[in-house]
């Protein structure tokens, strides 16, 4: 069987990566894929209890132990959920993956950003997407959408915009890196509008 085709969503907080995973899962399902939807971090059992700590934990933790936290769940959701899923023909889509890593602990927390790829490189044996959605919106408008939805932030959501201005620099100048991979839209266009676009790239990959 051919290798499957792996997907990720990635941009800010509040951007609408779960609606749009969510609404492209459902195309392909009916198109006769088998599409797995999945999370970084959260998308094991282990992934679960990192999300916790990562997420919700109480008081500080250091910024490479959490560039460490997130590249530990990667290794385990790759080997043992996501390379499988490929392996057998599925269509894996995934909120979050290398990128975010990249933008948020190498930008947000100023790290170097090229050695948080490295140690995610590393745990992941270089799995790379075949496409990445990148949602973009500015950090007021994303603040603005979790408002409305949130009761709770966890602890990136709740950084000041300071963090979320790099983070969204950083992913912008990671697809211009990488235009070939990447598909970058404009996460404020009408939710039709831009699955219609997410729907147009995937068509060619499977």
């Amino acid at each position: 069987m051919t290798r499957g085709v792996f997907i990720t969503l990635e941009g800010g907080d509040g951007t609408g990566k779960t609606t749009q995973s969510e609404l492209l899962a459902a195309w392909l399902g009916e198109q006769g894929r088998q599409v797995v939807r999945t999370r970084e971090p959260g998308g094991t059992d282990v992934g679960v209890e990192v999300r916790e700590i990562v997420l919700h934990h109480r008081g500080d933790i250091a910024p490479r132990a959490e560039a460490l936290l997130y590249a530990a769940d990667r290794a385990h959701h790759v080997a043992t959920l996501v390379r499988p899923a490929l392996e057998r023909g599925d269509v894996v889509i995934q909120d979050r993956y290398i990128d975010s890593s990249v933008a948020y602990q190498g930008a947000g927390r100023v790290l170097d950003p090229e050695a948080v790829r490295g140690l995610s490189e590393w745990a992941t044996d270089g799995l790379q997407p075949d496409l990445t959605v990148l949602l973009d919106l500015d950090a007021a408008s994303a603040r603005a959408r979790l408002d409305r939805a949130r009761t709770r932030y966890d602890r990136l959501e709740a950084e000041a915009s300071e963090f979320h201005d790099r983070v969204r620099a950083a992913f912008l100048a990671l697809a211009d890196r990488e235009p070939d991979r990447f598909l970058v839209l404009d996460a404020s266009a009408p939710v039709d509008e831009i699955q219609a676009l997410i729907r147009a790239r995937v068509s060619s990959l499977v």
